[in-house]
């Protein structure tokens, strides 16, 4: 199976479970009165939304170049990345000014025993979704993939943490510390954006990196090293390179100037110093676009 065809496979599972979590969070979060489960509830149907986009972006990852995509489609990755990312930035934003405004306002009672039951079913079944996701993405390497196993793995732990918070003021109620179980779901709430939220702003960050075309550091270091050794090897005069990586699509242009004592050597040399760029970047196949450009003149740089 392609890995195009595994990951939309995978997706189309992820976002009928996720749907299925979104409508069970909404539900018991009304029923308890619990406004951190119906958070966990819109967190998951804003996820199964952007699991949807993503779904199709994976199937026009799968299509061939066209006369008006030459380079292909993976310069939409990131943006679906950036997008989901803000997305899920601005809802934590949300959630976290009505928690404290929850908070200030006295907070409010709920239902522990719904809260509990979902607390407990949902961190299963979070975490079993995580574990069975991030073994099978080793193999294909998604960015759409990964982003959406960090998602199970943000749901599973919103909701471990529910569970505890829910546990600690179920135990608490009817001790002279019960005045305060009022507080627990909102300062629960207040507390779980900020730590989920530096988890989108980050994909959101990385994917602006790579529509902005900024080039990895790490891409840049390999591609620098192996250029001076070469250059040692074959003494050219000069030499300029362009790499960057969109989505899956990785770009690297390498132009040479050739001494004067290469100036007649035949393609067969050319191509085998070519062929040790190409081994050296590794990644060959469909996503990597390689040029390597030989000449005596410098301004070609």
């Amino acid at each position: 199976m392609q890995a195009t065809e595994l990951e939309q496979r995978i997706l189309k599972r992820s976002l009928l479970c996720t749907l299925m979590i979104a409508g069970l969070g909404i539900a018991v979060g009304i029923l308890s009165g619990s406004l951190s489960i119906i958070f966990d509830g819109m967190f998951s149907a804003l996820d199964a939304a952007m699991c949807s986009l993503s779904l199709l972006v994976t199937r026009l990852l799968g299509q061939q170049a066209s006369k008006r995509f030459q380079h292909g489609f993976w310069h939409i990755e990131p943006l679906v990345l950036a997008f989901n990312g803000s997305l899920l930035s601005v809802l934590c934003f949300y959630a976290f000014v009505n928690a404290v405004k929850g908070m200030l306002d006295g907070g409010h009672e709920l239902e522990f025993g719904w809260a509990m039951c979902y607390a407990v079913l949902v961190s299963i079944f979070c975490f079993f979704m995580f574990f069975r996701q991030r073994r099978v993405n080793r193999a294909i390497e998604s960015e759409l993939i990964g982003l959406d196993t960090k998602s199970w793995l943000m749901s599973a732990c919103v909701s471990s943490a529910l569970l505890l918070a829910f546990s600690i003021a179920w135990i608490l109620e009817g001790t002279r510390y019960g005045h305060l179980t009022p507080y627990i779901d909102p300062g629960v709430l207040a507390l779980l954006t900020l730590v989920l939220i530096p988890m989108p702003i980050g994909a959101v960050i990385g994917a602006v990196k790579e529509v902005l075309l900024i080039t990895p550091e790490s891409l840049d270091r390999t591609v620098s090293e192996l250029m001076r050794g070469l250059t040692a090897d074959y003494g050219f005069l000069s030499y300029s390179h362009y790499a960057t990586r969109v989505g899956r699509g990785l770009f690297v242009e390498v132009h040479i100037v050739l001494p004067e004592a290469m100036e007649h050597v035949g393609i067969r040399q050319l191509d085998l110093i070519r062929e040790k760029i190409s081994h050296a970047i590794g990644e060959s196949g469909p996503d990597r676009w390689l040029t390597v450009a030989f000449t005596r003149d410098p301004r070609w740089l």
